[in-house]
């Protein structure tokens, strides 16, 4: 079986072709940074090199492909994200279906039931559309809060024991570690007995609140770490700070606001992962504090 992973070099899209590879089945990877995958193409994975974005790279790569992973990646330098993320997930599943693509997993997200008021995800309806309209056998998983996230926080949590945010401090929210989303996309990618039309949350083992986290991180790496909720300007402040344009600022803080008014939550049942967040801070928070 060839399966496309389009984010080969991101968290979720390297540790799916790691487990798909290491199962003896082929991958094509689509990637504009050879260099981060030379590893993968070492062992055989296929590599077209080129944007997402652009059709001809798209048609290379559905070439012979039985299974398409899409990653709608936030891609910050885009002046309108939304418009351009639905494009391409609409010209993949264009491109994919009429190359006789039948099945694909779209990585999806809580909150996908709304198209507005909802910061990045609000695309997702309407590739989850496109999608299921493409292809005969589709999954949509709908994971939650991305547990390193917490790694932006990294730089306070060091220097003085403090997570800042504008989430909710008391809210519980799912939280999962990426490894855990990427161990499950590759379960399903590889299962070839499924068919039909299918949504999956992924929510991680519990719901975690910002206070929570803290305490939970504080444990962990030996000292009190504390959450401070700050207002929606002082987010954005602080996310184009470190960078970020400021219009993909405030579309990031939506999907917090969108979080804090109960319109970004898990609907699905809660389908279990087995890394827990105090699990996640000893293996991946501690080591990267360590080196800072």
């Amino acid at each position: 079986m060839r399966i496309i992973v389009n984010t080969p070099a991101g968290n979720i899209g390297h540790a799916l072709v790691e487990h798909v590879l290491s199962n003896g089945d082929d991958v094509t990877m689509i990637s504009r940074n050879p260099a981060k995958v030379t590893d993968f193409v070492a062992r055989g994975a296929r590599l077209v090199e080129g944007s997402i974005d652009d059709p001809d790279v798209l048609k290379k790569a559905v070439d012979g492909a039985d299974l398409l992973f899409w990653l709608p990646p936030l891609v910050l330098d885009q002046p309108d994200f939304l418009k351009w993320a639905r494009d391409c997930g609409q010209r993949i599943a264009d491109i994919a279906g009429n190359a006789g693509v039948r099945r694909a997993i779209l990585l999806s997200s809580v909150g996908a039931q709304h198209d507005s008021g909802v910061g990045p995800i609000a695309c997702l309806p309407a590739i989850e559309k496109s999608f299921r309209e493409a292809f005969p056998d589709m999954v949509s998983l709908r994971p939650g809060h991305f547990m390193e996230n917490f790694f932006f926080s990294l730089p306070t949590i060091k220097a003085e024991g403090t997570i800042y945010s504008s989430h909710a401090a008391d809210q519980p929210i799912p939280m999962i570690a990426t490894r855990d989303i990427a161990e499950v996309s590759a379960r399903v990618a590889m299962d070839t007995v499924w068919s039909g039309h299918h949504v999956i949350g992924l929510h991680g083992p519990a719901d975690v609140s910002y206070n929570e986290a803290a305490s939970i991180i504080g444990r962990v790496i030996g000292k009190p770490v504390r959450f401070v909720q700050v207002d929606d300007a002082t987010m954005v402040g602080a996310m184009v700070a470190t960078g970020m344009p400021e219009q993909m600022a405030k579309l990031v803080n939506g999907l917090y606001a969108g979080i804090r008014s109960g319109m970004v939550r898990r609907m699905e049942p809660r389908n279990p992962t087995p890394t827990t967040l105090e699990e996640f801070v000893q293996l991946s928070i501690l080591p990267k504090l360590a080196a800072a």
